[in-house]
């Protein structure tokens, strides 16, 4: 019993330290969003706002810059590279990639006619996962091969570990009154 709890510890932490970079972009793109939206309050041919106000420039770089610093502070530690070493291109990837998945699956819900904020079960959860990963499959395959690709209970963990991580952190930023809502 004892290897099974130690074998899905290690999944979560492996698993964990890899998306930190995309885990810490996500939610402070919402602490430094505001201020001129991507979209520039322009809309679609369906007469929908392409992304919306939620969409700012500042939580873009924002969101980023933290997840690349967190990034960047994985790389120098060096006592925990058995959970694996980032490259420059990954964190990189990993940080905007998971800003940029959000940024797409919010192109789709407002062409699905989705307001913002409006719940999206799983997508909402698992949206800026797909970001990061595809954008570092596209830049830095051999990272990914090395690191998810590599050990699919790592990319299971993340799919079945994101979900309950994100609704917590939404939880926090609710009652931070950071968000409107708390999913």
């Amino acid at each position: 019993m004892f290897e099974i709890f130690s074998t899905i510890f290690w999944l979560i932490m492996k698993a964990s330290w890899l998306m930190l970079p995309a885990y810490i972009a996500n939610p402070t793109a919402v602490v430094f969003g505001g201020g001129t939206p991507i979209d520039l309050g322009k809309k679609w041919k369906d007469g929908h706002r392409i992304f919306g106000d939620g969409k700012t420039f500042r939580g873009l770089v924002g969101g980023t810059a933290c997840g690349v610093v967190i990034g960047f502070i994985q790389i120098q530690v060096t006592s925990l590279s058995f959970l694996g070493i980032f490259t420059f291109v990954s964190i990189i990837t990993l940080s905007f990639g998971a800003l940029l998945g959000d940024l797409i699956k919010s192109f789709f819900k407002r062409r699905l006619g989705y307001e913002r904020g409006a719940k999206f079960p799983l997508v909402d959860q698992l949206d800026f996962v797909a970001g990061a990963w595809l954008l570092t499959y596209a830049f830095d395959p051999l990272w990914f091969q090395d690191n998810f690709i590599a050990y699919p209970w790592i990319m299971v963990t993340v799919i079945l570990f994101t979900p309950l991580l994100h609704r917590l952190t939404n939880i926090i930023g609710y009652y931070a009154k950071l968000k409107k809502e708390p999913w």
